[in-house]
């Protein structure tokens, strides 16, 4: 896979801005978008009792800052 800063990690990290988990997908790293996926949701069910609304934006971050550095072990 690409090294940190590529173009492919660029596009994954764009991929996030829409769905956090959807650049992981993109580099092929499924355990890690299912995770980012269901945190997002989680994040977005827990905005009823107020906590969501800190956790959304750190979700969001996290997954494409996750995606950007991303380096393979290849």
């Amino acid at each position: 896979m690409a090294d940190q800063g590529s173009g492919g990690n660029v596009i994954a990290a764009l991929c996030n801005i829409f769905f956090p988990g959807l650049g992981q997908l993109v580099q092929g790293r499924i355990l890690a978008a299912i995770f980012f996926a269901l945190a997002i949701v989680i994040s977005y069910a827990l905005i009823y009792v107020l906590i969501g609304f800190v956790l959304v934006p750190i979700i969001y971050l996290w997954s494409i800052i996750d995606a950007a550095r991303y380096r393979s072990r290849s």
